[in-house]
């Protein structure tokens, strides 16, 4: 029985992104969100025709701008309506993956700061001096460490489906070792997070070690 397979489909599209679009927006116009409105039509534009990584179980296709929108549902969703925290979570990727320097971009200097934080640098290699360098920026401010945490959380919910065992291993342990202090630093560093810091902190916990424990059983 335990060699049976259910019948299940797999699917890693869980929102629809021009529904996700069409929330965001309604709630950054409700809102005045003026940064977070620009930044919808910023990040979709730039990550335009990019695709995000799927498992090789499913012939679904992803379109990149879902990965940012759906971060940003789930920060809004759980009480985050900062307009800097919400258009950073937008814009997170887009220095790194579209070919954008940090200082170009159109937003404030608070937007642009925490972005270049979450931008790796070139030619990174990701060696332990090279993260540790990495996530200690990232823990020195505030919106950088709650996006930081943000993308941890939908990564491993989701994109960890198309990963290799070797990838996921090391996400586990790299998690473990930085992102999990972040969430403490957020904590106790700015209060005004700690219930969005308890609920990432519940959903990366449990799938993280759901995820462990299918990698001991083999």
């Amino acid at each position: 029985m335990d060699s049976e397979k259910p019948a299940w489909i797999l699917k890693e599209k869980i929102f629809s992104e021009d529904h996700m679009f069409t929330r965001l927006m309604g709630n950054a116009i409700e809102e005045n969100l003026t940064e977070t409105y620009e930044a919808l039509y910023y990040a979709r534009d730039r990550h335009a025709g990019q695709s995000r990584k799927t498992s090789p179980f499913t012939q679904e296709h992803i379109p990149y701008i879902t990965h940012p929108l759906m971060m940003a549902c789930h920060a809004h969703a759980m009480g985050i309506k900062n307009d800097h925290v919400l258009a950073t979570v937008l814009l997170h990727d887009v220095c790194e993956d579209c070919g954008v320097k940090p200082e170009n971009l159109p937003f404030s200097e608070p937007v642009r700061h925490s972005v270049a934080l979450l931008t790796k640098p070139e030619n990174y290699s990701g060696t332990d001096a090279e993260k540790k360098r990495y996530y200690v920026g990232i823990s020195s401010d505030s919106t950088a460490s709650i996006v930081k945490a943000l993308d941890r959380c939908n990564n491993v919910s989701l994109m960890s489906l198309a990963f290799s065992r070797e990838k996921i291993i090391s996400y586990v342990e790299e998690t473990e070792e930085y992102v999990y202090p972040l969430l403490e630093h957020i904590k106790y560093g700015d209060k005004i997070y700690n219930d969005a810091v308890f609920l990432i902190k519940y959903q990366l916990k449990s799938t993280m070690e759901t995820i462990k424990a299918f990698i001991i059983k083999g």
